[in-house]
């Protein structure tokens, strides 16, 4: 189940075990994504399309064409497997590598991906560009790591490999390879500590500044 907490700081932090991610369909059907939240810009559960930001872990089985997300930036990082081709319509082509390759691209853009030598999953950052900004980083955890959420920003932490946990008034249980914890600042400044060895996934969301 879920842990949610309020922090002292003011901001709500919850964890994601990895055995509760939904799996469904990809929007054109040719495959399956296992979902680890779908949120607004004040990030609260957002109900059906109507999302700012989501975070997603696809399971590609076979060549197939990649949905399309027209007004959506996409970032797309290899977990693991042999490697994943991405075709695009306008000529370019990109393979994603192991370890952890990553791209990021317009979900207007038409792609197709051709699996290098067997199935692979890949970390999926999405979010709608008019409303929200994403930055994505592939870090190594080695003893205490310190993240700073921004009044209204939100970070997602999701651990590749290893084991963490929390050293502050998070309230949040301990990370398993898989899991992913929500790190969502209030009127004030949130400060968490990770601590633990293995690698991560950060995600910091912030709303765009008219």
């Amino acid at each position: 189940m879920t842990d949610e907490a309020d922090t002292a700081q003011g901001g709500r932090c919850w964890a994601i075990p990895a055995n509760e991610y939904r799996r469904e369909r990809w929007r054109n059907q040719l495959g399956w994504t296992r979902e680890i939240l779908r949120l607004d810009a004040a990030a609260r559960p957002a109900d059906g399309e109507d999302w700012d930001w989501r975070l997603s872990i696809a399971e590609i089985e076979r060549d197939a064409a990649f949905s399309a997300f027209p007004g959506i930036d996409r970032e797309l990082v290899l977990l693991s497997g042999n490697g994943l081709r991405l075709r695009f319509d306008d000529g370019e082509l990109h393979e994603l590598l192991p370890p952890h390759d990553k791209l990021r691209f317009a979900g207007e853009r038409v792609v197709h991906g051709e699996l290098i030598d067997g199935t692979t999953h890949d970390f999926n950052l999405m979010w709608r560009r008019e409303r929200v900004q994403a930055q994505l980083w592939h870090r190594p955890l080695v003893g205490p790591m310190v993240i700073f959420a921004e009044p209204g920003q939100t970070w997602a932490v999701h651990l590749i490999a290893g084991q963490a946990r929390f050293a502050d008034d998070t309230g949040l249980p301990p990370l398993a390879a898989g899991d992913t914890a929500v790190l969502a600042a209030g009127a004030a400044r949130l400060r968490a500590v990770l601590e633990g060895g293995g690698e991560v996934l950060l995600v910091r969301v912030a709303r765009v500044v008219e």
